[in-house]
C-alpha cells in the first residue's frame, strides 16, 4: 500500500475534480478503511498509479504451473509443508 510520502516526483500535489457514478463512490466509501489506508484521497492516489503502472502480468508458462499444481493439489498429489518438515525431522 502507497503512502502521501512516496506519490512519487517532487511530492507536490495538485487537486483535480473528477466525476464518478454513486456506486463506484459507495463501493470506494466501503473498502479504502478496511484496507489500510488512511484516507480516500490516498486510496484513489493508490489505484491511479496502478493504472498507470499495472502490476506485473506472470507468464503463459507461469500460469500453465500453476494450473499444473492446483490440479495436483485436488487430486491429493502434493504434500504439505509442514508433513515434509516432520519426515526430514525439521523443528522451526
Amino acid at each position: 500500500m502507497s503512502t502521501d510520502s512516496d506519490a512519487g516526483g517532487d511530492g507536490e500535489m495538485e487537486k483535480i475534480n473528477v466525476r464518478v457514478p454513486q456506486s463506484l463512490l459507495a463501493q470506494v466509501d466501503e473498502v479504502w478503511e478496511e484496507r489500510g489506508y488512511a484516507n480516500k484521497s490516498e486510496f484513489i492516489r493508490d489505484a491511479l498509479r496502478d493504472a498507470v503502472n499495472p502490476p506485473t502480468q506472470l507468464s503463459e508458462e507461469a500460469l500453465e504451473h500453476l494450473a499444473e499444481s492446483r490440479d495436483q493439489r485436488e487430486q491429493g498429489e502434493t504434500v504439505s509443508q509442514d508433513d515434509v518438515k516432520d519426515r526430514l525431522g525439521i523443528d522451526d
